[in-house]
């Protein structure tokens, strides 16, 4: 089996993935290209139509995107019912903590934008304060609730990955208000050796 994964060093949606490749022993059969979803000319804009990362190109030529699309093929081919539970209770408990990272994880990128593609503008702030009052919320919830990290679910890879992503840009100084998450984050890279091995 032989599978690319299109994404770029800082996405934590490709970091989702890549984490999740590693959990499932996957690792070695993902070659990861590095993708620029601003070039025209970047053939991702043919494999995923919304030019997006990451994408999953699929040894028969087959793409799939997005990141959870890509973890729920990778726990399926494995035997399934590991990162994505088989039962009911147990499955959409993890897809809604996963959901609840995976929009920290797009409010924090916004915000990231809003400076990168408008650089001869001032970021507009009444956006910016909406996006982080998302980040904010989400982690509240989270710290709160945080998911079990065994067994392993597709619940803190994703929340793993967005305190990765926000330390790395710091759209928001997340370790300020949420202490809990800073020791739970901790546990996390202690118990999954990929989250450090796969950091920008």
């Amino acid at each position: 089996m032989s599978m690319k994964l299109r994404s770029a060093g800082p996405s934590p949606f490709g970091r989702k993935v890549r984490i999740a490749a590693a959990a499932l022993g996957l690792a070695g059969d993902i070659t990861v290209e590095n993708t620029d979803t601003m070039d025209e000319d970047d053939s991702i804009r043919r494999q995923n139509p919304l030019g997006k990362i990451p994408a999953l190109i699929l040894d028969d030529g087959r793409v799939l995107y997005d990141s959870l699309v890509i973890v729920e093929y990778l726990d399926a081919i494995t035997g399934g019912g590991r990162l994505l539970p088989a039962d009911l209770d147990a499955r959409m408990e993890a897809l809604r903590l996963a959901a609840l990272a995976d929009g920290v994880m797009d409010a924090a990128i916004l915000i990231s934008y809003e400076s990168r593609y408008r650089p001869d503008q001032d970021p507009y702030e009444p956006w910016v304060a909406h996006q982080r009052g998302k980040i904010e919320r989400g982690l509240a919830a989270l710290e709160a609730e945080p998911p079990a990290i065994d067994p392993l679910t597709v619940a803190p890879i994703s929340l793993a990955c967005a305190l990765g992503y926000l330390d790395f840009r710091k759209q928001v100084d997340w370790r300020q208000g949420n202490p809990g998450l800073i020791q739970w984050l901790d546990d996390f890279a202690a118990a999954v050796p990929a989250f450090n091995e796969t950091a920008a």
